[in-house]
């Protein structure tokens, strides 16, 4: 067992079951390190079997040469190989993971094995990932590092000309010639009142038809995910632009000063959503504070106000509160920031200052 499949398989007895069944690509790739699809892990109390086919006979035997694998041959269906498999076990109950198994496979493997009772459960290899190693921590900074140097050198070229979406391929470009795999997620490029919209879809709007500029783009390195967000404004925005400004900067700011283990993502969701209700913008905050990062671009812990997550050493999260004027404008600031034992780092340099936010185009 890797170290993590290990900490996976001591939890069986605490969720009462005889074996766990992942089915999750992403959870997969984080117990075992391989990097392909199509592919589950069955975790004994002290065995685990990875359960694949031929395709990546030998890519397992690369990447996880001390795993077991059980690999189907063309000959095998699908379905019947699976049951086989995990039926050999002679576990009587397997945890799944409900929120990724669909109803359909679900039903297929209770009609060939009747006698397993299956124990739906969620976000367990989650919670695995929520704390993240050294390792996982130094290819995050990794990534948070590429993601600045790409926008930083894109904005020492662009110009009023430039599109929403050439600004998103330029910053693809030079993150992939940084050394990343590429974008985390689909950048939100939004001038203007594109910006407005808390998940905009860049397009052909020029930078120069609007004082404002919003970006929300990550860098993916190793697997992992960065997110980050500025502002920048030019010409002559809107004069509450730098009141609001100020004010979604005082209350970031004041929510990553609380960052702590031990504190409720509900309560640093709070803190920033008073500064924002002091200045007479709560209604314009219209989602969640913050977010988990790594394997994923969203993952636990979340902040938000009905969150139930408690800060603990090792997470990365981001805070990133934002003001929508629809029509006009959007601002949003954000960071990623590593809970530490004492308190808290924040991972991302980039100045936020609204000074440091004016371009010249």
């Amino acid at each position: 067992m890797t170290p993590r499949i290990a900490q996976l398989s001591r939890q069986l007895s605490d969720l009462n079951v005889d074996a766990f069944f992942v089915t999750d690509e992403i959870n997969v790739h984080y117990l075992t390190g391989f990097t392909g699809d199509s592919s589950t892990l069955l975790v004994g109390s002290s065995s685990a079997t990875m359960i694949s086919d031929g395709r990546y006979k030998a890519q397992l035997q690369e990447e996880c040469p001390d795993l077991e694998a059980a690999i189907r041959t063309p000959a095998d269906k699908p379905m019947d190989f699976l049951a086989q498999v995990l039926g050999g076990v002679g576990a009587t109950r397997i945890g799944i993971e409900a929120d990724q198994m669909t109803v359909a496979t679900l039903h297929e493997l209770s009609r060939r094995m009747p006698t397993v009772q299956w124990v739906e459960t969620a976000g367990v290899v989650g919670g695995l990932r929520m704390i993240k190693d050294a390792q996982e921590i130094e290819t995050l900074r990794s990534a948070v590092r590429i993601n600045q140097r790409a926008l930083q050198s894109v904005l020492a070229k662009l110009g009023p000309d430039w599109t929403e979406q050439e600004i998103a391929y330029e910053l693809e470009s030079t993150i992939r010639r940084l050394g990343a795999t590429g974008f985390s997620f689909d950048p939100i490029v939004g001038a203007g009142p594109g910006g407005a919209k808390p998940h905009y879809q860049s397009g052909h709007q020029r930078v120069g038809d609007h004082p404002t500029l919003l970006v929300d783009w990550g860098t993916k390195l190793g697997g992992y995910a960065s997110d980050l967000t500025r502002c920048f404004h030019f010409g002559s925005p809107p004069a509450r632009f730098f009141s609001a400004y100020e004010a979604v900067l005082e209350s970031q700011m004041a929510a990553i000063d609380a960052i702590a283990p031990g504190v409720s993502g509900s309560e640093i969701d709070a803190i920033a959503r008073g500064v924002l209700k002091k200045a007479g913008l709560a209604e314009y905050f219209v989602h969640g504070l913050g977010h988990g990062v790594g394997l994923q671009i969203h993952e636990s812990p979340r902040l938000s106000s009905v969150s139930d997550d408690t800060l603990q050493p090792g997470m990365v999260i981001t805070i990133e509160p934002g003001v929508y004027f629809e029509g006009e404008f959007g601002i949003r600031i954000e960071d990623d920031i590593l809970v530490t034992e004492s308190g808290h780092e924040v991972l991302s340099t980039m100045p936020k200052g609204l000074d440091d936010c004016r371009l010249i185009l």
